[in-house]
């Protein structure tokens, strides 16, 4: 997978996991293209739990998805820990 088409899709999970999540996230392009990233390591990892076929880096419309899903993830955690923080 090239690396534009890492940050495309990692740009675009990013921005759909801030719209799932509620609450108000304060980030900007640069965070959320990271948080998509991150999220699709994140989800590519827990989609290989339930898959055995191919590789972890090959793209497959699926990838989408779990890289969504990694990116919610990611998000719910940052968030409770900001929450503990700051009590």
């Amino acid at each position: 997978m090239g690396i534009i088409t890492m940050i495309v899709i990692g740009l675009v999970a990013g921005l759909i996991a801030r719209a799932v999540v509620p609450g108000r996230q304060s980030m900007g392009a640069l965070a959320t293209m990271l948080l998509g990233i991150v999220g699709s390591f994140v989800g590519g990892l827990l989609g290989s739990l339930f898959s055995s076929d191919g590789n972890l880096m090959d793209l497959r419309p699926s990838g989408l998805l779990w890289s969504i899903i990694g990116a919610v993830v990611v998000l719910l955690l940052v968030g409770f820990a900001g929450k503990r923080r700051a009590v």
